[in-house]
């Protein structure tokens, strides 16, 4: 059975290539393209498609506020210039995440991941036997590196970058901490300082207002201290 398939971006050249991408395999069949979320909506109170190529930076519902909005949504691949949004994208169970501009090879890797869903095992399982989540943050220009999020230990700000350490590494990144932190799971990653964000998971000792993570001590921020303990010795009064 062939998988049926909606594209939706706002750039013409991006849904051209992904157009012809999908005319290439044979599995699939390309039902119809949109260049906003609000057709796509109505399309699909009425119809049925299996796999949804869609751009996450779009006017009036962008990519991220369009898949929150669906009760059942299909099989859903992200398309986007932007690495940053990898995370929450995997959060609501985006099956793949592609980086513009898009080649065959990797197009043809993303589809043939959902095809053997289809044919060995459910959505729900694949998340189940993939459950460790990641991150993929640009490192320079061009390279974008893989990180996953239960090895990160320490993230600090130097000012309009941030020094992601991990443990197999370290990583500078153009991003702000803020903005960071913001991507990251709230349980399990407290912000401790304006220069610091850590993993809860990961810290080895407390010792009045500071921390230890891999030998490391880490002051906790005046303002921070309360909610810091807090969090760590699961609200337990000190």
């Amino acid at each position: 059975m062939l998988l049926k398939v909606i594209i939706i971006d706002d750039e013409p050249l991006a849904v051209n290539v992904i157009k012809n991408y999908v005319d290439q395999i044979k599995e699939l069949t390309l039902e119809k393209t949109f260049p906003n979320a609000v057709a796509a909506s109505l399309y699909l109170c009425e119809n049925e498609v299996d796999i949804i190529f869609l751009d996450i930076n779009m006017p009036v519902i962008n990519g991220m506020e369009f898949i929150k909005s669906l009760k059942n949504p299909p099989m859903i691949v992200l398309t986007t210039a932007h690495a940053e949004y990898a995370l929450e994208g995997f959060e609501l169970e985006a099956i793949d995440y592609l980086i513009k501009p898009i080649s065959f090879p990797r197009f043809l890797k993303s589809v043939n991941r959902i095809i053997q869903l289809r044919n060995g095992f459910g959505k729900k399982d694949y998340f189940a036997a993939n459950d460790r989540p990641s991150i993929f943050v640009k490192v320079d220009k061009k390279k974008l590196q893989k990180i996953y999020i239960d090895e990160i230990l320490v993230i600090e700000s130097l000012k309009d970058y941030i020094q992601i350490k991990t443990t197999s590494g370290r990583h500078v990144v153009h991003r702000t901490l803020s903005s960071f932190t913001n991507d990251l799971p709230n349980d399990t990653f407290i912000r401790i300082h304006r220069s610091y964000t850590i993993s809860i998971n990961k810290i080895e000792v407390v010792e009045g207002n500071s921390v230890e993570i891999d030998k490391i001590r880490y002051t906790i921020g005046r303002s921070y201290v309360n909610d810091v303990k807090s969090r760590i010795f699961n609200n337990t009064i000190l």
